[in-house]
Parts: structure tokens; C-alpha cells; sequence
């Protein structure tokens, strides 16, 4: 249904095809009931003679002071507005966006309705539009994600530092803070950061931090090192790296007397929380305390 047929319709300016355009869109049964409802739900007539005349008589105590009203009309009034309501909320329930997320410690895979897959790694959301997906293949994400996208129109990836538009490839996105990251596996992907606009074939990635594009190489498997339940770095402000293990663990992270603009080269497990911290604080050069879920790194030898 085009956006201006409701308004022509209200005001009877469909033309013929118009009309029959709009009557078979899967919008027109909804809008419908809400017009009946409307019109059940709107008041009686306004007499303001009459209104004129009550007042005057009421002001020289002609005609009493209360009315009786019928209180079958109060619940009738109340039953066509709760309907209204109802259908009203039925249609805007109807356009409302698909969102999926992921708590810490938490990924999840998700089939889009081409069948192309998402997978979605831990404390992150994509939203789509299920309803409008023949006609625009596009996806907003905030987190990281890795994407299998089938062949087909073009496929886009909106973020909050940059989008990326593919026909059919595999591809990670990664958009946290002033952390933005892109990796090709396979196809071409394009890449729009600000005014760059740029193609990354299979085996190269793009990254920007903090504003900045930085130089970095490009993946060298076939898909990202946390589908293989690792988290990798190249050259990345520590502050990234603890964010990440605290997605990853579920767990409060606190830091003291630490640099963390210093830049991290490295990986670290996502199922083993001892071995995590060793891979973090030791290239490091800093110390850890663990105690329940709560991490504390700090400098020097003691805390």
C-alpha cells in the first residue's frame, strides 16, 4: 500500500484503481474497524441553541441542578472506546520492527525471512523489518554479528559509525562505542564510514577506532575467531579487550592504576575464565583478582 492512500481514502479521493489497490493491501481490513470504531465512539450531537437556552433557564432556576443520565450510554461509550483502542493497537503491533538481542554471556543465531543467517554475539541486537524485507534487505545492528547473506538484492547493515551493503557474502560487523570493525570471509562487501566509501574483497577487514582509521590485516579463516568461542585482537586499546571479556563472562570488570590506551595483540578463550585472564594480563604486564563475578586488574604487586 503507498503511504498516501489512507489519507486519500479518509477524504474519498481514491481513484478506482486506488481503490482497489488499497482494498486488497493487508492494512485496509484494520482500518476499517478502526473507522467503525471511530464512529461509534464519537459523541452525540452539540445543540448550542439549546445549550444556550439550559443555561439561561438553569441561571432563573427553571431546570434542576443534576441530570440523569442513562448508564447503559456511560457503557456503551466505554465499550466502543476500549474497541478503538484495541484495533488501533492491533495495527500499530503490526508494523512494529523484529528485534532480537543477546545478554553477556549470551549468542544466539537468527534465520532471516531470505534465509540468510545472523549470528549474534554476546550483548549485542539487530532489528529488522519482517514486514517490508522483499522490498529493502536491511538490518540495524549495535554489538557484533556475523553474517551469511543469500543471494539475492542488495543487503545492508546499518550501524551507528558506518553501513555496510553486500548482495551475497559472508561478513562480521562489529559496532561498539568508537569501535567500529568490519571483516569479509567471502564475496565483496561495501563499506560507507563518514565520507570513505570503500570495497573490502574476502580476506581483508576495516577498522576505526575512536574516529580513526587504523591499518589492519585482514581475517585469514573462514569465519571470525568468536564462532570459535575466542575473542582476537590486533593492536586495540585495552579498554576494548575488558569490555569484551566482561560481555563474554558475564562479569563486573575494575581496573586500577592501568593504562588502558595501551594496545592489546592477542586472543583470549571465551569458555575458560582462568585461562582468559592469564591470555589477558600477562602480554599485559598486569595482575588480576577474581572473586565471584567481579574482576579487578591492577598494576604493580599489589592491589
Amino acid at each position: 500500500m503507498k503511504e498516501n492512500h489512507l489519507a486519500k481514502w479518509l477524504n474519498n479521493e481514491l481513484t478506482e484503481a486506488e481503490l482497489e489497490e488499497f482494498r486488497n493491501s493487508p492494512e485496509y481490513a484494520s482500518y476499517v474497524r478502526i473507522l467503525r470504531a471511530a464512529d461509534i465512539a464519537s459523541g452525540p450531537d452539540f445543540d448550542v441553541e439549546k445549550a444556550l437556552q439550559d443555561i439561561h433557564a438553569r441561571k432563573a432556576g427553571k431546570v434542576p441542578g443534576v441530570i440523569r443520565l442513562n448508564p447503559w450510554n456511560k457503557l456503551l461509550r466505554l465499550a466502543a472506546v476500549l474497541a478503538f483502542i484495541f484495533a488501533l493497537s492491533v495495527v500499530y503491533l503490526s508494523t512494529l520492527d523484529e528485534k532480537i538481542s543477546t545478554r553477556y554471556a549470551e549468542r544466539t543465531e537468527v534465520v532471516l525471512p531470505d534465509d540468510s543467517e545472523v549470528l549474534l554475539n554476546a550483548g549485542s541486537e539487530i532489528t529488522y523489518s519482517k514486514r517490508n524485507w522483499d522490498q529493502e534487505r536491511k538490518v540495524a545492528l549495535e554489538g557484533e554479528a556475523f553474517f551469511q547473506v543469500a543471494k539475492g538484492k542488495k543487503f545492508s547493515v546499518a550501524t551507528s559509525s558506518g553501513t555496510v551493503t553486500v548482495l551475497g557474502t559472508k561478513f562480521n560487523v562489529e559496532n561498539r562505542g568508537n569501535y567500529f570493525e568490519v571483516s569479509c570471509f567471502e564475496g565483496l562487501v561495501r563499506v560507507l564510514y563518514g565520507d570513505e566509501s570503500l570495497e573490502l574483497p574476502a580476506g581483508s577487514s576495516f577498522l576505526a577506532i575512536n574516529g580513526r582509521i587504523m591499518p589492519v590485516e585482514g581475517p585469514k579463516t573462514n569465519s571470525p575467531a568468536w564462532i570459535d568461542n575466542e575473542s582476537s585482537f590486533q593492536s586495540t586499546p585495552l579498554a576494548y579487550v575488558l569490555a569484551e571479556f566482561e560481555r563474554q563472562y558475564d562479569v563486573e570488570v575494575r581496573t586500577r592504576d592501568i593504562d588502558l590506551s595501551q594496545l592489546y595483540t592477542g586472543s583470549f578463550s571465551n569458555t575458560n575464565i582462568n585461562l582468559a585472564l592469564q591470555s589477558i594480563s600477562t602480554p599485559s604486564q598486569i595482575s588480576f583478582i577474581l572473586e565471584g563475578n567481579k574482576v579487578l586488574f591492577y598494576a604493580g604487586d599489589t592491589p
